[in-house]
């Protein structure tokens, strides 16, 4: 374990194209993985922060991209202008964008096929990216934060089971996320 820190220490881009590309798959973990690693001091929290922040909001302006480029199908098109509640997902995504997408970003379950359906209703791109900014900021800075002063809590630092605070994190975070969609989910059954 220790020749991986050393190795992240001594090429940081390493730790921060990993923390990225971590980031596209689970965002919750790249952050918990990027806190860890910085208050273990394996790379400064400013890298970590800006690595975490440049992956969840690349991979959000992709999945917008992925919603443009679905607009060029015209089969698709057509099956999706025919479904029922998607005229009420494209009022409700338009009509105050910034607000309903930074909200979005907090629900378990939406995050993709929303931010795919505010490119393919071409949503501006500037508010959309806007808002992905302040909630990716939001969320990053509240989670990252917690996580690293845990991890640099002196009574913390001598313990041999302090590795546990990644793992447990992520459970919590689970947990979280699984209560967040069951509690939220009446409110998005008749579309976003």
């Amino acid at each position: 374990m220790d020749e991986y820190f050393t190795l992240l220490q001594e090429n940081i881009w390493v730790a921060f194209i990993g923390i990225v590309l971590l980031s596209y798959l689970l965002e919750d973990l790249a952050i918990i993985t990027a806190a860890v690693l910085a208050s273990n001091g394996s790379v400064s929290p400013f890298v970590a922060l800006l690595a975490i922040f440049v992956g969840i909001a690349s991979g959000d302006a992709l999945l917008y991209g992925l919603g443009l480029w679905a607009r060029r199908w015209r089969g698709l098109r057509y099956r999706l202008l025919t479904m029922r509640y998607l005229r009420e997902a494209k009022r409700r995504l338009t009509s105050h964008a910034v607000v309903n997408i930074f909200i979005i970003r907090f629900i378990p379950g939406l995050r993709s096929v929303s931010f795919t359906l505010c490119g393919y209703f071409r949503i501006p791109f500037s508010q959309f990216f806007l808002a992905v900014l302040l909630a990716t900021a939001a969320w990053t800075l509240i989670v990252f934060g917690i996580i690293y002063q845990l991890g640099n809590a002196d009574w913390l630092q001598d313990q041999t089971w302090k590795w546990l605070l990644g793992p447990l994190a992520l459970l919590i975070l689970w947990g979280f996320n699984r209560c967040a969609s069951h509690s939220l989910r009446p409110l998005s059954k008749g579309g976003l």
